[in-house]
């Protein structure tokens, strides 16, 4: 790869954002019934082999597709291991859970990572999909977060309760110390694998 003449390598052109995502599955019904229900959202476009899910000012954010030659999902293949989506404030992250919740929609993860408080869904497929709200006002804030000694010594985060999350809001408690992030050292279980009490 060539450099510049300062040493560096020459930079291309950024995108603007990012469009969507295509997964591919075997379980096309239940899929798009999912990402509508996960998402709050409609179906843009159908026919027997795929579907767009449209939920924002995108015409389409989930393509799901039943491709030629799509075989069974393995939990160990390298690969996208999440997705993730943001929400303005901790009110409209605890507002999501409780509606998906109704649906008979449950995490399998929720967890403060130090820059986002996490709710972590999955599939039918076992992809996961993360629901979050920064717990910084600004992206150069949860930088500098991330590179300090507390966020080095443990990156993954500290599992929390959705319900304990919600009675902490309608307590009254401000949100800058809901967002604040428990726990020290590293993490006792891996991710997805505690039982989230809802």
């Amino acid at each position: 790869m060539t450099t510049t003449t300062n040493g560096e390598q020459p930079k291309v052109k950024s995108p603007q954002h990012l469009a969507h995502v295509l997964l591919k599955t075997t379980r096309l019904d239940e899929m798009i019934d999912f990402y509508v229900k996960l998402l709050g959202g409609k179906v843009a476009f159908r026919n027997k082999y795929m579907a767009f899910v449209a939920y924002d000012d995108e015409h389409h954010r989930i393509a799901i597709g039943a491709l030629p030659h799509t075989g069974p999902p393995s939990p160990h293949a390298s690969g996208l291991e999440h997705i993730a989506f943001t929400y303005d404030t901790l009110d409209d992250l605890a507002l999501s859970y409780e509606q998906r919740k109704k649906l008979g929609m449950n995490p399998v993860w929720c967890v403060n990572h130090g820059p986002t408080t996490s709710i972590y869904y999955e599939d039918p497929d076992g992809n996961h999909l993360e629901m979050q709200v920064d717990n910084f006002d600004t992206a150069d804030e949860a930088t500098e977060y991330m590179m300090s000694a507390e966020f080095d010594e443990e990156p993954i985060g500290y599992d929390f309760q959705p319900e304990e999350l919600i009675a902490r809001l309608r307590s009254g408690e401000d949100h800058e110390s809901i967002k604040r992030r428990m726990g020290s050292g590293g993490r006792r279980h891996p991710p997805y694998s505690q039982p989230v009490h809802v």
